[in-house]
């Protein structure tokens, strides 16, 4: 059987979680993982284009066979939440411009595939992608671990 690699993607506008494992059928494995960052005080259309920069590199370097990306979770500010949902946009541009099929999870379901608790907290999703890519450390920072979340749980979806 033939290795796959999946890139798990958390958005974000100003900081975009990335997460890449290699999985050979039962066996999973960390490739890579961080965030893809803006700055603050650029224009939103020069972060987007920044995010797209890092998202083709990152797309070129690894080119997965797939990529998950998080479904977007409406919080309490509805203008935080449109300028992430531009940012997701990119990152599924990237993937249809990389030939990428996308899966999409809600935070609830990654939590379920990776926990087995649909309501799992931070501390329980970190152990649990510490665990099952026997790292030696959970992964850090919050994005990059939750992206990796993403990837995982894309490595238990028949495709």
């Amino acid at each position: 059987m033939e290795g796959r690699i999946i890139m798990g993607l958390d958005p974000g506008y100003g900081r975009m979680g990335f997460g890449v494992i290699y999985v050979q059928g039962a066996q999973m494995s960390l490739v890579d993982y961080g965030v893809a960052t803006t700055t603050s005080g650029d224009t939103f259309e020069n972060r987007l284009l920044s995010l797209a920069g890092d998202l083709g590199d990152l797309f070129a370097h690894h080119q997965p066979s797939v990529v998950a990306v998080e479904k977007l979770f409406f919080g309490k500010s509805s203008t935080t939440a449109m300028n992430v949902a531009h940012a997701r946009g990119v990152a599924l541009l990237m993937a249809a411009q990389a030939g990428c099929p996308v899966f999409e999870f809600t935070p609830a379901q990654v939590k379920k595939a990776v926990t087995g608790d649909g309501k799992a907290g931070k501390t329980a999703m970190q152990k649990m992608v510490k665990e099952l890519l026997n790292l030696p450390k959970p992964p850090k920072p919050d994005d990059a671990a939750d992206a990796l979340a993403i990837a995982i749980t894309a490595s238990t979806k028949r495709w």
